[in-house]
């Protein structure tokens, strides 16, 4: 059984694509590929159809990562079909827990940085868009430093199902 997880910020072209691309990486590196699907989408739907930001693009492939990405917006509809919900934020969290049809839809929804047991109190991801280089750079190492405790938790979970 495929275990799915959804990215989400603002907009889907900052944040979510990179944490999506990053984790994808990750999922593919530990053999997991066929077990877990990664997406990622936006509260809003301002980019709708567009690209990843250009400053996104460029941080990921010059990290090596996958760049290709379509903007979306998440629908309550897809709690259903998702197992976890990976909110950038926290106000991106209290969006998508006020979304989710359910209290089990909403204990789905989980910060990023929560995953990182080197993060401080303060678990949000900050937007870099309105700022520079330096904030896509800055993100980029805060979502690849909680991928690997998320991957970890997912791995536990997809080896808990497969006994």
């Amino acid at each position: 059984m495929t275990y799915r997880v959804c990215f989400v910020c603002t907009g889907n072209i900052c944040r979510s694509p990179m944490a999506e691309s990053v984790f994808r990486a990750r999922v593919a590196e530990a053999g997991l590929g066929g077990l877990v699907e990664v997406d990622s989408a936006g509260t809003g739907d301002w980019h709708e159809g567009d690209g990843a930001d250009p400053r996104t693009v460029a941080v990921l492939e010059g990290n090596d990562y996958d760049s290709g990405h379509v903007a979306r917006q998440f629908q309550p509809s897809w709690f259903s079909r998702l197992d976890l919900v990976i909110a950038l934020d926290s106000g991106h969290l209290k969006v998508l827990r006020r979304l989710a049809p359910t209290p089990e839809d909403a204990a789905k929804v989980r910060l990023l940085r929560s995953y990182d047991p080197a993060a401080d109190d303060d678990l949000d991801v900050p937007d870099p868009y309105y700022g520079g280089m330096d904030g896509f750079v800055a993100c980029l190492g805060m979502v690849e430093a909680a991928s690997q405790g998320l991957l970890a938790a997912v791995r536990e979970h997809v080896e808990g199902q497969a006994a």
